[in-house]
Formats: C-alpha cells, structure tokens, sequence
C-alpha cells in the first residue's frame, strides 16, 4: 500500500509539474520578448534571449510615443477599475443588505430576475448601453464606461450570502431597539462582519473592468478616454496597416504591464478574497 501510494504521489507532482510548465510557459515567452526587438522576435528561438538586449529601447518606445499616452491610458485604466471596483462594492453591499434584512413583496422573484441577467452576453448589452449613453449625453466621458459596470448581478449574489450568514438578525433587532437607524447599522456594525465578502466583490469588479475592452470601445472615440486594453489594441492595429514598423515587442511590453496592478491587488489582498469566497461557498 505504501509503495502504491509513493507511486500515486510522484504521478500527481508529475502532472502537477506538467501543468504548472504549461501555465507559466506563456508567461516566460512574454518575459523573453521584451528584451527582443521586432527582427529578434522571429529570428531568434521563442522561448529565449536574442544576443542582445533592448529592453531599454522598448521601455522608451513605450512611454514615448504619441506624447507618452501609454502612461495616460494606464490612469485611465487605474480611474476606471478602481471607480468601478468601489461602486461595485457599494452597490452590491447595499442592494445585498435590502435583500436580506427587509422582506418586501416580490422579493424572491425580483432577486430571481437580478441573477437571471447573468446569463445574458455583456456583448448583447452593448448596443442599448451605448443608446442609453447618447441619450443622457456621456458618450465619451469617463461615465460612459464607469457606469454600466456599477450593476454587478454576482456581485449582488455574493453579498447577500455574506449578509444572510454573517450579520446576525439579533444583532440587527438589537440595534433597531436601541434606535440605531438603518445606515448606522448598515455602515458601523454590518459592513465590518461582511469584509471577506467586501473585497471578493471588489477584486472580481477591479479585474473585470480592468479587462474591459468590448464597451469602451464602442462608447469612446478619443485616444485620451482609452483604457489600456483599446489603446495597446489600436497600436497594433494602426502599426500593422499603416506600413510603419511593427510595434510588437513594445506591445507585449505594455501588456506585461498591465498586468502588475491585478498581481499586486492579488498579493495584498489576497487572504481576504480567498477566505470570503471559501466563505460563500459554505454558506452558498
């Protein structure tokens, strides 16, 4: 038995190892590329260094062109994931509470229809937003993209599990007798109990809105309101078909990042999303 299950365990580091090689190993290209310059990225073997480096060169390419709009779009970027995170959150977190602590007519059914909208295509949703958006006059503003993504229909399902099973009725009532009104008890004794929940909600909004690319693109035109998603897709768009030089590596570049604000929101707060979404799944 215990050579069997020494067998079995070197079999399940194999396959973890494999899958572990297969997940980082597009990382590793990524890393590679940007000490490459164009002619170096199909001249020399994928997956390691040219002969010499240009990571310098991309770097200034990078921050450089256009009037160094790449630094602008990151802003943008950060103004709209963080916006968007935080109005998630409270969004979420009150709608939450009102599902949990009041009982009202057709709440069951209205909570039913809020988590039916998840399965509609955010893409099926574009075209209405955008002739919502021209109606109320913020096309090409910062709203534009900020404000379809404050509904968070997952983000109210988490929240209102979190509310249910973290935040007592007793503790409610008592505040209620007491004379608490409903936002001291909401802000001061609710919010605290529920922060596992808080920035799971956070970090699911801040990521996908950080990944946007589809809605800005159709709500804003002007290269100043670009995220970095659209506008490291317009460059390679533009440098491709415009006869300049391919801007490839200084793309990847640009993509890598784009990526550390998620690392960094991932690393610091990570033992709190962990823990809330091993939370909402007990008390899912």
């Amino acid at each position: 038995m215990t050579l069997g299950r020494a067998r079995f365990s070197a079999a399940q580091l194999l396959l973890l190892g494999l899958f572990a090689v297969y997940s980082l190993l597009p990382l590793w290209w990524v890393f590679v590329t940007i000490f490459k310059d164009n002619g170096q990225l199909f001249s020399t073997f994928g997956l390691w260094f040219g002969s010499t480096g240009h990571l310098s060169e991309n770097w200034h390419t990078l921050v450089s062109r256009e009037d160094g709009i790449f630094l602008r779009w990151l802003l943008n970027s950060v103004l709209y994931a963080g916006a968007t995170a935080l109005g998630s959150v409270l969004v979420s977190a009150m709608a939450g509470y009102a599902f949990s602590a009041y009982d009202f007519a057709g709440k069951n059914l209205l909570f039913a229809v809020i988590l039916a909208t998840i399965m509609v295509p955010g893409t099926a949703l574009v075209l209405p937003l955008f002739l919502m958006m021209q109606k109320l006059g913020l096309l090409n503003t910062y709203w534009a993209v900020i404000l379809p993504a404050l509904a968070n229909p997952f983000g109210l399902y988490l929240m209102r599990l979190f509310w249910d099973s973290g935040f007592p009725r007793e503790l409610m009532e008592a505040a209620r007798i007491d004379g608490a009104g409903e936002w001291i008890i909401f802000q001061r004794l609710g919010l605290p109990l529920v922060r596992g929940g808080l920035v799971t909600v956070g970090l699911f909004a801040f990521v996908a809105a950080w990944n946007n690319f589809f809605l800005p693109l159709v709500v804003v035109n002007r290269s100043e309101l670009f995220p970095l998603t659209l506008g490291l897709s317009i460059w390679n768009q533009t440098s491709s078909s415009s006869g300049q030089e391919p801007l490839y590596t200084v793309i990847v570049l640009g993509a890598l990042v784009s990526v550390l604000p998620l690392l960094i929101a991932f690393l610091t707060l990570g033992r709190y999303w962990q823990g809330g979404l091993a939370s909402g799944a007990v008390k899912g």
